[in-house]
C-alpha cells in the first residue's frame, strides 16, 4: 500500500515533465529567440545582402561572426517593438530598428565644447602635408611628348596641349590630376614635381608605360586645418563614436533581456561564435 501511494505522485510528476519539456526543433532550425524558431533560410538571405555569398566559400570563424551579427539584428528589432519604436512585422526590419533605436537614444548633438576637446586631444590627425595641384600629359612615344613641349614653349595652354596629346584619361580634363602630397605620389614623380613651381613644366619623365610631363598648377604648405575648418568633420566623428556606444550598449542590453539558444547541430558550419559560452546549457 505504501508503495502505490508513493508511486502515483511520482507518476504525476514524470508526467508533467514531459508536457513542460520544449519540443525537440525542426531539422531547419538554427536558434531559437524566446519561443520563435529561426531558420536557416533567414541567416542564407542575411548572407546574400550583407557579403553577396551563401557561405560556400567563407570560413567557419567569419561564418559565426556574420551569425552572431544577424542574431543581434533580430534581438535588436524584437527590443525596438517591445519600445513601441517600430511594429511587429515593419518593413526594414533590422535596418529600421537599429535607425529607431540610435535615433531614439543619440536625439541630443555633441557640443561645441565636445568638438574643442576632441580637436585639441586629435589635433595632430588634422595636420596636412605639403601638396601641389598637379596636370599631366601622358604619352606613348617620345616624338608625342616632344611635340608637346614645343607646343607649350611655344604659348600653347597646357591644358590645350593635354586635351589633344596625352592618352591619360585625364585628357578631357585638360591633364589635372588634383592635389597631392609626396605620399600620393611614386618617389621618382614626386622628386620632379616638388622641385617644380607654380606654372611651371618639367621635361620629360620616362616611364615604362610612355613619357610624362608634369606642370604644377598651384602649392598649399604644410599645415594643421583650423578649428573651424575641421569642425564638421570632427561632428562626424563624434556622432559615429556615440552610434558605435550606443549599439553595443544596446546589443549588451538585448541579449541579456531574451532568451538565445543556438543549435549546433543544424549548422553548417562550426559555430564559434559569442553566443556558444553564454548559452551553452540550450545547445542541445
Amino acid at each position: 500500500m505504501r508503495t502505490g501511494r508513493l508511486g502515483l505522485p511520482l507518476l504525476l510528476l514524470l508526467t508533467a515533465c514531459q508536457r513542460s519539456a520544449a519540443p525537440p526543433p525542426a531539422p531547419d532550425a538554427v536558434a531559437r529567440i524566446g519561443e520563435t524558431e529561426v531558420r536557416y533560410a533567414e541567416f542564407e538571405s542575411y548572407l546574400a545582402a550583407s557579403v553577396g555569398d551563401t557561405g560556400g566559400v567563407l570560413g567557419s570563424d567569419v561564418l559565426s561572426e556574420l551569425f552572431d551579427q544577424f542574431l543581434d539584428e533580430k534581438l535588436l528589432a524584437k527590443l525596438a517593438v517591445e519600445r513601441r519604436l517600430m511594429g511587429a512585422g515593419t518593413a526594414g526590419g533590422a535596418r529600421r530598428a537599429i535607425d529607431a533605436l540610435l535615433k531614439d537614444g543619440l536625439r541630443q548633438e555633441p557640443g561645441a565644447g565636445d568638438v574643442d576637446r576632441y580637436y585639441q586631444a586629435h589635433r595632430q590627425e588634422f595636420a596636412r602635408p605639403e601638396r601641389v595641384r598637379v596636370r599631366q600629359i601622358l604619352t606613348e612615344d617620345k616624338a608625342t611628348a616632344e611635340k608637346a613641349l614645343k607646343e607649350i614653349a611655344a604659348g600653347s595652354a597646357f591644358e590645350e596641349v593635354a586635351r589633344r596629346l596625352s592618352r591619360d584619361p585625364s585628357a578631357a580634363s585638360g591633364g589635372y590630376q588634383g592635389e597631392l602630397s609626396r605620399a600620393d605620389l611614386p618617389p621618382a614623380f614626386a622628386e620632379v614635381i616638388f622641385s617644380l613651381q607654380p606654372g611651371e613644366v618639367s621635361g620629360l619623365v620616362p616611364a615604362d608605360y610612355g613619357f610624362h610631363i608634369f606642370q604644377v598648377a598651384g602649392r598649399e604648405p604644410a599645415q594643421v586645418v583650423p578649428l573651424e575648418q575641421a569642425r564638421g568633420e570632427i561632428l562626424g566623428r563624434l556622432r559615429q563614436e556615440r552610434a558605435d556606444r550606443l549599439l553595443r550598449s544596446l546589443v549588451r542590453d538585448a541579449r541579456s533581456r531574451y532568451n538565445v539558444s543556438i543549435y549546433e547541430r543544424n549548422l553548417p558550419f562550426g559555430y564559434e561564435g559569442s553566443y556558444k559560452e553564454s548559452h551553452a546549457q540550450n545547445r542541445h
